[in-house]
Formats: C-alpha cells, sequence, structure tokens
C-alpha cells in the first residue's frame, strides 16, 4: 500500500504520552506495516534498522500499539481491516476489468466497481458507523514489565503502582531486566511475589536468587537390595549392567558419587 487513511484526533488522543522518538518510531512502524501489507515478526532488530530506532524502543510499541496473535506476529488490528479492505479492493477492480473488457494486456490499469455488495464485511464504512475501537492505554512500558514478571494477577493495581513509578528508559530497563531475572530465577510463580507488591516494593533493587533444587539424598548400600535399589537410582537398570557381583556394582555406585563430588 503506498497510501493508507490518517485519522489525526485518534492519533493524537493515544500518543500524546510517547516521547520524540518513541512517536518517531510510530509513525515509521505504521508506515512500514502498510507497505509490507503485512504483520510484523519479532525480529526486533530487523524493524529497528528500516525504521532508524533502536530495538527497545521498537519492543515498547510493539507492545503498547500491537498485538502478538497466535500465528507469532505482531498485528495491528486496525492497520489489518484498512489492509484487507485495500486487498479486497485490488481484487475487485481485477475482476471487474477482466469481466468488462476480458483477460487484454491492453486493458485499463484502474478499474473499480461503482459500488460494493452490501454482504461485503470489508466494505468502507459509512458516516453512521462507529470508528473502528482502539484499546485502551496502559503507562509507557508497563506491558514490558508485565509480560517479563509473566505473574499476571491484580492488573488494575499493578498499572496504579506502575504508574506511581513513572520510570524513565533508563529505569525501565533495569525493572525488565530483573523480572525477566526473577522469573527465570522463580519458574514457578507461587514463589514470586504478586506484581503489585513486586513493583510497590522495588525488588528490583533486590539480588535475584536462584532456587537451587535440594540435593539428592544418596541411598545407603548395605544389602543387595539396597546396592541394586541405588544403581537403578542413580545409574540406571541393574538388569543392563555387567557386573558379577554386587560387590562390583556397589564399587561402581560409590566411584560414580566420588566423580560427582570432585566435579
Amino acid at each position: 500500500m503506498n497510501f493508507y487513511p490518517f485519522h489525526i484526533g485518534d492519533y493524537i488522543s493515544h500518543t500524546n504520552h510517547l516521547t520524540n522518538d518513541e512517536d518517531l518510531t510510530y509513525r515509521r512502524m505504521i508506515d512500514l506495516y502498510y507497505m509490507m501489507e503485512n504483520a510484523f515478526s519479532d525480529d526486533f532488530e530487523w524493524i529497528a534498522r528500516r525504521v532508524k530506532s533502536t530495538e527497545f524502543i521498537v519492543a515498547i510499541i510493539l507492545n503498547e500499539f500491537f498485538e502478538l496473535q497466535k500465528d507469532g506476529l505482531w498485528h495491528n488490528s486496525r492497520a489489518d481491516k484498512e489492509i484487507a479492505k485495500y486487498q479486497y479492493l485490488q481484487e475487485s477492480g481485477k475482476k471487474g476489468a477482466e469481466k468488462r473488457w476480458g483477460n487484454r494486456d491492453d486493458k485499463p490499469t484502474q478499474c473499480l466497481p461503482n459500488s460494493l455488495p452490501i454482504t461485503n464485511p470489508l466494505a468502507t464504512k459509512t458516516k453512521n458507523q462507529e470508528p473502528i475501537p482502539i484499546k485502551s492505554i496502559t503507562p509507557i512500558g508497563f506491558d514490558l514489565f508485565w509480560n517479563s514478571y509473566n505473574k499476571k494477577v491484580g492488573k488494575p493495581n499493578s498499572i496504579k503502582a506502575w504508574a506511581k513509578i513513572n520510570p524513565n528508559e533508563e529505569l525501565l530497563k533495569l525493572i525488565v531486566q530483573k523480572a525477566l531475572a526473577d522469573a527465570k530465577a522463580k519458574p514457578d510463580s507461587k514463589f514470586r511475589k504478586d506484581p503489585e507488591r513486586w513493583l510497590k516494593g522495588q525488588h528490583w533493587l533486590d539480588e535475584v536468587v536462584i532456587q537451587q533444587e535440594p540435593e539428592k539424598k544418596e541411598l545407603p548400600l548395605g544389602t543387595n537390595e539396597q546396592i541394586e535399589a541405588a544403581y537403578r537410582a542413580e545409574c540406571g537398570d541393574p538388569a543392563n549392567s555387567r557386573f558379577q557381583s554386587y560387590f562390583e556394582m556397589r564399587n561402581f555406585i560409590v566411584a560414580q558419587r566420588e566423580k560427582r563430588k570432585a566435579a
């Protein structure tokens, strides 16, 4: 697409909280989106190079104005509808031209029907139709934190806590990095604080402590049954071993334990 409708009032009302760099990045990303007639992949570096911005700002804009859908691509629902209408008109123009002039090389370059079928869901809207809604905007950077920390409970209160912090770009980077590290260190979210408490307590300043798995207790090696059970737990199926006696099996288990301790 070489052109698309631009609603100035809608744009200003939904972007007046952006910085100059963020605003310029968003405009260029929308231009690129329409030009490609396709959604964005998660290659932030590729997008950043083409819109002359940073991967960090691109990530902010994607999380705020686009939606990651099941196809793995970042979609803008409003742009998708405009692209679908454009493609429908293009296809309708081709069919109309072929119907009128046939499949000739000298047919006119532009031919659109005078009217579209009423049942066409992609037909242009009338003046009485409501504008395409745009999802409510959360504070800048919040979605980055929300997706990074990945314990999605208590969102309204978490947004309020985030708004009070109102982080600049440097602090936002630190918060997101620590949120990602905390989520990685404690993959089970029940062991992590709720996001509202995490923000209010400024836990991005904490040292991230990685949960250690409890050390497995070594099974005793007294009886033959115990030796066999220990071998099964630590080495595999005793039936597949080539030991001639339980004494040899016991010595092998002890040697393996010493190697693990030395490592």
